[in-house]
């Protein structure tokens, strides 16, 4: 006899998930979703689901969140994708250019079921798929809108791309754009005068989609065609990983944010530059600042480079001979990548001016820029290590970091991480101290430090916001 047939069929248990998007920091144009008058709010706070119109106590679930200069856009479970901030070029998808300080659905993708999004400082960029197909239409389409991208409303993009193409990936960068297709190769579109299209040259004006066709491996040989796993576009630079784990930059490397020793052309590199000084470490992860650079190696290390003038190297006010001072000795510049954490890194998110990541136990660590509470929980201007930055419960699945404003998505995974997520949106000023009781014995690391913090506040601190509607945290 099988043993199925004494047990029965086994069938897979679907636990409750349920995610949750925290955004905190600069505020003044309504990109941390939050409808209030506070230019700065310093405590991550959790959008609650009927702020996008979902009933309360549903299971709500995201799928990625992104940030740009100055709006916020997010994507549900169901493939819907919301926008809110700033509007003023048409980032929002809208048609309009008016700035929202809530989310709304972005109607013109609704035949779309949108997989990822990117942000840049004025213009968005979407991964779809449509919902009804007969085979005939490519999966994983690219649809763009805003500033330099033709359109107030996504509209779909091919490029220099072929129609049948997959996309796997899509960064934007201040006034560009690179696409990632699924067989590893890249196009580049917008303003290229630093060199930030990748295409061997420099020029004024807006430029038309083209392929990045040479990569740079080795100086003394030819350039060859590289196949590319991941991209990231920074203000004016770009830096993508190749399928075999190195890491190539180009753009504007006036603050050592491409990590070469030295410049081919003047302050810029046109054409991809292999980073020879990580030669022999597996990178998984680039992620590009307004003017750094971050990495992540297959072991969890984590390396940056560039601009550390705010702290968002994350190495202190001093740094050691790998520096150097340039034209001006008030800009601390790192032109080679370093060492800032050993090991357990997972995620990394590059602001214009701040960095922040999520480690294997769990936390979330932030440092740079700081005069908005963006980049870590301590009231400075600049924070120039890594800080905790806590108030954030469930597992870290995306780091987000804007102009001056930040967003973290977490998962609830299981029916402990579901009750967690339940008591952090019930907790309060006064019932703090039973709940991290509770946390305590079941060993809630995030509540019990949630808990500490309101408690904190109780004994004295500040709630940097008031009359806030939508917190799920109250007074």
């Amino acid at each position: 006899m099988e043993i199925t047939e004494i047990l029965g069929e086994s069938r897979p248990v679907a636990l409750p998930t349920k995610s949750a998007i925290y955004v905190w920091g600069y505020n003044q144009r309504g990109q941390t979703g939050r409808n209030e008058k506070e230019p700065k709010l310093r405590i991550p706070r959790q959008l609650p689901p009927e702020l996008f119109g979902c009933p309360a106590g549903n299971n709500t679930r995201w799928l990625d969140v992104a940030c740009g200069r100055e709006h916020t856009a997010a994507v549900a479970s169901d493939g819907s994708l919301f926008t809110w901030g700033a509007n003023d070029f048409g980032q929002l998808g809208d048609g309009t250019e008016e700035s929202r300080k809530y989310p709304m659905k972005v109607k013109h993708l609704e035949t779309e079921f949108v997989k990822s999004v990117s942000c840049g400082a004025n213009c968005t960029a979407a991964i779809a798929e449509p919902r009804e197909n007969d085979g005939t239409i490519a999966t994983r389409r690219l649809w763009v809108w805003g500033q330099n991208q033709g359109s107030d409303y996504p509209r779909l993009f091919w490029g220099a791309f072929t129609p049948n193409t997959v996309i796997r990936q899509v960064s934007c960068g201040s006034v560009h754009v690179v696409a990632l297709s699924d067989d590893g190769l890249l196009q580049s579109w917008g303003y290229n005068e630093y060199g930030q299209l990748g295409r061997g040259f420099s020029c004024e004006g807006l430029q038309r989609p083209g392929l990045l066709k040479a990569y740079a491996r080795h100086l003394d040989e030819a350039p060859e065609l590289v196949k590319i796993a991941q991209v990231s576009c920074g203000e004016y630079h770009t830096a993508a990983i190749s399928d075999s784990g190195e890491v190539y930059t180009w753009g504007l490397g006036n603050m050592g944010q491409l990590g070469h020793s030295s410049l081919q052309t003047e302050d810029k590199e046109v054409l991809p530059r292999r980073v020879v000084a990580l030669d022999g470490v597996c990178i998984t992860s680039v992620e590009c600042g307004g003017v750094h650079t971050c990495a992540v190696t297959a072991k969890g290390a984590l390396y940056a480079w560039g601009g550390g003038q705010v702290g968002q190297l994350g190495l202190g006010p001093q740094t050691s001979s790998a520096s150097f001072i340039f034209k001006d000795s008030s800009l601390m510049i790192r032109n080679l990548p370093a060492a800032v954490i050993p090991t357990g890194v997972q995620l990394v998110a590059c602001g214009h001016a701040h960095t922040l990541i999520s480690t294997s136990d769990g936390r979330i660590h932030g440092w740079g820029y700081n005069s908005y509470g963006q980049a870590a929980n301590e009231k400075s201007t600049c924070a120039w290590y890594p800080s905790p930055v806590d108030w954030c419960v469930g597992q870290v699945r995306k780091l987000a970091a804007g102009g001056g404003h930040s967003a973290v998505l977490t998962d609830a995974c299981s029916l402990k991480d579901l009750c967690e997520f339940r008591l952090a949106e019930s907790v309060t000023l006064e019932n703090a101290a039973q709940i991290e009781d509770v946390a305590l014995r079941t060993s809630s690391d995030a509540l019990v430090r949630l808990c500490e913090k309101l408690r904190e506040l109780q004994d004295g601190g500040e709630w940097d916001s008031e009359g806030d509607e939508c917190a799920p945290m109250r007074r």
